[in-house]
């Protein structure tokens, strides 16, 4: 709204220099460029990353599988969770020396973490495993997914704006450099004769 103000300010104005109009005209064009580049960069980006993330989705979930594992015995206080995303701060977590079988048959007897309160032997739990039977961290999730995506839009977006306003910034100090090295040529013209009685007659 400025640059439009300064614009209307400056159309008819003696005092004018060129290169205030000039800024002007470029802050307006900043400003049509903001409006119109940034929220497409962050569209195009927020797209091409939920189609990476849906895709990474797809393929966790054909990859992982969710097995029933059975605790065998506690062992002792458990390491930090590797999965962030499937640890809160209200579930705790219990390591645990368990039993399950692979989707491809095979039987695993290992230290695994569960989220039982107070796991005891017996006790199933579901785990998260390769088609192998290794245990892994859970798939990730389709929200989770577009929640990221949308997050890396914004972010293209606001980096889109921050690049605009940069090179409008630099130019402008490369305007404004113009201008004093003119002033000083100027006044470099003017400085012999300042103040003589006569001068210019």
């Amino acid at each position: 709204m400025r640059a439009i103000g300064g614009l209307w300010r400056w159309r008819h104005n003696p005092l004018r220099r060129g290169t205030d109009l000039a800024e002007a005209w470029l802050a307006l064009l900043a400003l049509v460029l903001i409006a119109v580049v940034a929220p497409l960069t962050g569209a195009l980006a927020g797209a091409a990353a939920e189609h990476a993330l849906q895709q990474s989705v797809r393929d966790q979930h054909r990859a992982r599988h969710e097995v029933v594992a059975t605790v065998v015995r506690k062992l002792s206080r458990a390491p930090l969770e590797p999965d962030p995303e499937a640890s809160s701060a209200q579930d705790p977590h219990s390591r645990v020396l368990a039993d399950w079988t692979a989707p491809d048959g095979s039987a695993h007897h290992a230290g695994v973490i569960t989220v039982l309160r107070s796991p005891h032997r017996g006790d199933h739990f579901t785990l998260w495993t390769d088609r192998h039977g290794r245990p892994v961290g859970r798939p990730l999730d389709p929200a989770a997914a577009t929640t990221h995506a949308v997050l890396a839009g914004v972010g293209a977006a606001l980096m889109a704006v921050a690049l605009l306003e940069a090179a409008r910034r630099l130019i402008v100090w490369r305007m404004v450099l113009g201008r004093y090295a003119r002033w000083d040529q100027a006044w470099d013209r003017a400085g012999p004769d300042w103040g003589r009685t006569g001068t210019g007659s």
